[in-house]
């Protein structure tokens, strides 16, 4: 059985844990070691900020956690807690698109429409929150489900991490509604 459900603080470890192997597993053939290695440690992790606006979620399989991922009414594009500087302002959804955030799948679940189903939920409640249109940055892993789903690769751009490492990611954005 699949559900998806409201991230709680009480998931942070559990989620981390899945971020960090998502991160260095399914970026095998997308992404060097040394930049999987880069970008889980300096960049992936949950932003707590969306579990407390409830724009977060869990997927849970058979009762175990297989998924999370959110979607943002604030400025912020990408990154954990610890990338963040400052406050994270509000967006104006007449205006504005809504962030698609942090979407990871356990490898042991990889490729089973988890990813899709979580990116529907979240579009959802995007446009119930009054946005138009959806914007994120996509790890080169991720950017063939964001495109499946109708999202336009925007421009190409390199994150440069300590190490030195450069990171290639993908800003994509897709109008959900007019």
């Amino acid at each position: 059985m699949i559900s998806v459900r409201h991230a709680t603080q009480a998931d942070i470890p559990a989620m981390e844990a899945l971020i960090a192997r998502s991160g260095i597993e399914l970026s095998e053939g997308f992404y060097t070691s040394e930049q999987a290695q880069a970008v889980t440690r300096h960049v992936f992790g949950v932003d707590t900020q969306l579990v407390a606006d409830q724009t977060y979620f869990v997927v849970e399989k058979d009762g175990q956690l297989a998924a999370c991922g959110g979607w943002s009414k604030r400025s912020t594009l990408f990154g954990a807690d610890r990338t963040k500087q400052g406050a994270d302002p509000l967006l104006d959804p007449a205006r504005e698109p809504a962030r698609i955030r942090a979407f990871f799948v356990d490898p042991s679940a990889a490729r089973q429409g988890l990813g899709r189903l979580l990116l529907q939920h979240c579009t959802d409640a995007a446009a119930a929150g009054g946005f138009h249109t959806l914007e994120l940055a996509a790890t080169m892993p991720g950017v063939p489900l964001y495109t499946a789903c109708g999202f336009e690769v925007l421009e190409r751009f390199e994150l440069a991490l300590p190490g030195p490492v450069q990171v290639p990611l993908a800003r994509m954005r897709k109008v959900i509604s007019r």
